[in-house]
């Protein structure tokens, strides 16, 4: 059960460095990476101890504050640039 786990996780890091043509298919990468930590952590509570019980609500809380600040840099990125393509983008140019 443990390595579907971790295939998953490295398959969602995989198309983050190889699929890297939009932001959003990068953003949606990222959400699979921590939604297989957040399931990785619901799923086995009794290897957590008493301290670390609260550590899927505080991971599920920061992946939804990371969506939400990731969609408002696209739709920023898309109004600016007209288009998500992360090879049109020049990051250094103001």
């Amino acid at each position: 059960m443990t390595s579907i786990f971790i295939m998953t996780f490295f398959i969602a890091l995989l198309g983050l460095a190889f699929h890297r043509t939009h932001l959003l298919s990068a953003l949606l990468c990222l959400e699979a990476m921590m939604l297989t930590i957040f399931i990785s952590l619901t799923i086995w509570p009794n290897n957590l101890s008493p301290s670390m019980i609260l550590a899927p609500l505080i991971m599920l809380t920061l992946s939804a504050c990371e969506a939400a600040m990731g969609l408002s840099l696209m739709i920023a990125t898309a109004r600016a640039h007209g288009n998500d393509n992360l090879k049109t983008l020049n990051l250094l140019r103001c």
